[in-house]
Formats: structure tokens, sequence, C-alpha cells
């Protein structure tokens, strides 16, 4: 038995729908003449909605509930909604199928979601000396604003919002710019989006390249901040400082990459920015920082939960910058010094690799073995020389590492 009952053809109007009656065993179903499958449909029960039926190129039919009668769906409203599904039928385009096309891409185009995709899929295997200082990025600066936003709803208004949040900080705002350009063009080429939002949109202007080394007095300065702030900053820094590493690369350190009998840290080549497996000599005061943390077999050595590498450096840096003047102010008062007079220029965690490595020169260490020290390949070691030098300076950098802590011990000590 037909389970419908088809009323004949009257136009959807509020006296229309007044004037149904329910049929205790069936729905009601009364097509508008006016409107090409627009109708109205009442249950036993009495509940009445607005309702679309249609065929996409001779197809089977399909229905589509527009909504219950009620605000905000009156016959008008309705009507109009019916309207613009019956352009969506005569177009090829299935309204049923594109509401739930629509339901899929805010669900897996959540920016949250997605960035995640972009992480595994193309910053993992293209950025691998680099992906997690950019995850950094995505997760603290990216998310917090746009988490549960689709893709392609994000505009250039929202990124030039963003962008001018650093404007005092150049180096950091080109960063997230280059982040962005990619992430939306890697969306772009997928088809995910029709079109990316910094699209024609003029990339910040390049940075100078830093120069900024820091005085002994501010190294020193430096190591006591470090010695005030604790966990994690504390043995963080001191460990870029004793190393000389890349921040990302000491933030990722595990348990796992250090060898205490061995004294040596192994970057494996998926961590180091130039693909290359890279062996840090340890330093006596470097293995006295891992023993106090540990040692342990495996795990993140710089960790707040457990699972994701320290984060938040211009915070930390920030709060060290604040000791290292208190401390060389309060030095200053000791000497008899006005402490007005105490200036510590602006710095980045970065310029510790280069304080390191000038002085490395200061101490007559070959630039070849300070390159390698720093797993730097540029001058000596790159082009013809880098091709056919494979030597590795194992010992060379063990030895201009212990001349750097030998000379760290000498300017703790003043």
């Amino acid at each position: 038995m037909d389970e419908r009952q088809i009323m004949p053809n009257q136009s959807i109007t509020l006296r229309t729908i007044q004037s149904v009656t329910p049929d205790p065993h069936r729905d009601i179903y009364v097509w508008d003449p006016r409107l090409k499958g627009f109708g109205l449909r009442v249950t036993p029960r009495g509940a009445q909605s607005f309702v679309f039926q249609y065929r996409v190129d001779g197809g089977p039919a399909r229905r589509k509930t527009i909504g219950p009668v009620g605000s905000p769906w009156t016959p008008a409203t309705a009507r109009k909604e019916a309207e613009r599904l019956l352009v969506q039928v005569y177009q090829g385009i299935d309204p049923v199928e594109a509401k739930r096309e629509a339901k899929r891409k805010k669900e897996t185009l959540n920016f949250r979601t997605y960035s995640e995709r972009f992480v595994e899929l193309y910053l993992k295997p293209n950025w691998r000396g680099t992906w997690g200082s950019a995850q950094c990025t995505i997760n603290n600066v990216f998310i917090p604003r746009w988490g549960n936003r689709p893709v392609h709803e994000i505009t250039r208004a929202d990124i030039v919002k963003v962008l001018d949040e650093y404007s005092d900080r150049p180096a950091r705002r080109k960063e997230i710019h280059s982040l962005l350009r990619k992430f939306f063009n890697w969306a772009t080429d997928r088809q995910d989006i029709d079109v990316s939002p910094l699209a024609g949109m003029k990339a910040p202007k390049a940075v100078p390249s830093r120069r900024r080394v820091l005085s002994d007095e501010e190294v020193v300065a430096l190591w006591r901040a470090t010695e005030n702030s604790g966990w994690p900053w504390g043995p963080f820094v001191r460990m870029l400082i004793l190393t000389m590493q890349r921040r990302q690369e000491v933030a990722e350190m595990d348990w796992s990459e250090i060898d205490i009998d061995a004294r040596r840290w192994t970057l494996p080549a998926d961590r180091a920015k130039n693909d290359q497996e890279h062996v840090i000599p340890l330093t006596s005061l470097a293995l006295a920082e891992l023993q106090l943390l540990g040692p342990k077999r495996k795990g993140l050595v710089f960790t707040t939960t457990g699972t994701t590498p320290v984060s938040g450096f211009f915070k930390g840096r920030a709060a060290l910058h604040k000791d290292m003047i208190a401390h060389l102010k309060a030095k200053q008062i000791e000497d008899g010094g006005d402490p007005d007079q105490v200036d510590v220029p602006n710095w980045r965690l970065h310029d510790i690799r280069r304080t390191g490595a000038t002085h490395l020169q200061s101490l007559r260490v070959p630039v070849e073995v300070t390159e390698s020290v720093l797993n730097h390949i540029s001058g000596t070691r790159a082009g013809v020389a880098g091709i056919y030098n494979r030597y590795k300076y194992d010992d060379e950098k063990r030895t201009a590492l212990d001349a750097w802590d030998a000379k760290l011990r000498s300017i703790l000590s003043t």
C-alpha cells in the first residue's frame, strides 16, 4: 500500500498549510503548480515541512527537505529556497550531493585538520630540517586564530591582520608570510581551494642578514639568566650555547640520539637542515647538563608535555633578556658604575650560534672545521670542494668544541 497521499496541486500558501488535515496512516504531499518540485509534506502526527523534489539529468526522483514550517521557513522563504535549488538542478547539480560535499569540505578543510595533513604530506618530506619549526608556527600562530575555520574561508584580510601583529619583527613576519604562501599554494595545487588568498600579494621585504654577536659580558649575563629561569629554558639555552646547533634541532633532541659513553649527539639526516647526518661531540659542560636531566633511553629531552618539543621561543627569549639586563645592572653597581648606562641590544636565539662560531675563529679553528661544527654547507664545504672532500672532521670538531668549553669556563669565572 502506498504510504503517501498526494492531494490536488495547490499553491503553497499560509491558507493551504492551515487547511491540510493530517492522515493518521500516511504522509500527505501538496505540490505547488507554479514552481516545479516545490511542495508541502504533512506527517501522520501533523508535522509540516517544505520539500523540494527533482531529477538530475533524467535520473531517479530525489527529495530534499527545505525545513519545517515556521520561522525562518515561511511559504515565501521556502519558495525562494526551492527556486535556488531548481537553478542548481538546471545546472546539473544534485542539491543533496552538493550539501554532502559542502559538509565534507567543511570537515576536511577545517584549518586544524588540513594543516595536520600539510605537515605530514608536504612539510615533513620537503622541509626536512625545518618542518618542526614551521609546525610550531602553525600550532602557535595560525590555529589559535583559524583552527575551526574552513581553509577556503580564510581571506587576505585575515592574513594581513596576522602579519600586522608582527610588524615590529620583520624577520618573523617574513617567515610567517612564506609559510602561509606555501600552505595556500599547496591547497591550490591539490584543487582543495580555487585560489590562494595571497595570490598577487607582495611579500614582505627581505631582512638584511643579522650580524649580531654577543659580547663576553652578554654571554655571561645570558648564562646567569638561564640559571635563574629553570626548566625548560635554562637547560635548553645552555645546550644551544654549548653545541652551537640550530634552535629547532636542539628543541627536538631525543635521548635516543645521545651516547653518553661515547660523548656524542648524533643528529639524524631527517632532522638536519642539509639532510645529512651530523655528529656533535659533547663537551664536559654539555654532558653535565644532560646528566642532570636524565639520561633516558628515548624520548624528547626538552619537552613540557612529554610528546612535543619545547616551543614559545619568543617569550622565553624575552624573559632571559630581562634577566640579562638585571644581571648586568647589578654588576655595574658592584663595579661602582651607573646601572642606567646598561644596554643590551636586541638579540635572537640564532645569534648564539653566530657568537659561538665567532669564538671558534678567535681560537684559530680552521674555517672548514667551524662549518663542520655548525653543519653548515657553504664556503669551503660547498661546490666542488664539498663534493670531493667527504672528510667529516670528527676529531677536529671535538677539539674545537673542547676549546670553546674551556673558553666558556674562563669567561664565566671572571
